[in-house]
């Protein structure tokens, strides 16, 4: 993937007298690395260079490139090659039950409903969520939703994965289980956290800071500028 000059500018409702304000300032990365992660304080622009990637936001100058796809001018094509978790599951989980949730991911790939709903099955089967499969939505928990969330992302298999503080509602064991299924999937994986644990799992880390690259680089330097940041 690459970034380039991607300034992102919001324009509040009295621009007349206060101008644009920018959310990610301008830039240009190329992301190459299997796992990078992507660390700073709220508000930092973190999002906001997450949601670039998959064309949720579009750049106000330059270009974002995903495997040769402009996000502008190619928007559902790259949202079928990039996978996108929210930290709110519910903002993704439109379904009543997690089943049924698969289940509609699933139809892109045009499968007959009966073989649908046995593969939507065997999936949550391997995130420890069969037991679950029937529930409400709104009766599972915080992390519970969140591992459906991803596992409803991954049934299509995109072939970059992009999750926006994937761990903040997670658990212990959920966290665990959640580090342990990254590690094993074959997608390049790009993701924002504030689990500096879970940064360290990458190989490449960048650390957003007023709405810029603060700092590009290995896991153990992120960490330790990110903490000379915020004191």
């Amino acid at each position: 993937m690459v970034l380039s000059a991607a300034g992102v500018d919001i324009v509040p409702a009295d621009a007349a007298a206060a101008g644009p304000k920018t959310i990610l300032k301008p830039l240009t990365l190329e992301l190459a690395e299997q796992r990078i992660a992507v660390i700073g304080a709220n508000g930092s622009g973190k999002s906001t260079l997450l949601r670039l990637l998959n064309g949720l936001v579009l750049p106000s100058t330059g270009s974002v490139r995903v495997n040769g796809l402009d996000t502008a001018a190619d928007g559902a094509a790259v949202r079928r090659t990039v996978g996108f978790v929210f930290t709110d599951p519910l903002s993704q989980l439109v379904m009543p039950t997690p089943v049924e949730d698969v289940e509609l991911s699933l139809r892109r790939l045009k499968l007959p409903k009966k073989e649908r709903r046995a593969r939507a099955l065997d999936i949550l089967a391997g995130y420890r969520l069969a037991h679950l499969a029937g529930n409400s939505i709104y009766e599972l928990s915080g992390g519970e939703r969140q591992m459906v969330a991803l596992a409803t992302v991954l049934a299509v298999e995109p072939s970059i994965l992009v999750l926006d503080e994937p761990s903040t509602l997670l658990d212990l064991r959920n966290t665990r289980l959640l580090r342990e299924r990254l590690a094993s999937l074959p997608q390049q994986v790009v993701m924002s956290t504030h689990d500096l644990d879970l940064a360290a799992d990458c190989g490449r880390v960048l650390v957003v800071d007023d709405a810029g690259i603060a700092f590009d680089g290995p896991p153990d330097d992120a960490v330790a500028r990110y903490r000379a940041l915020v004191g």
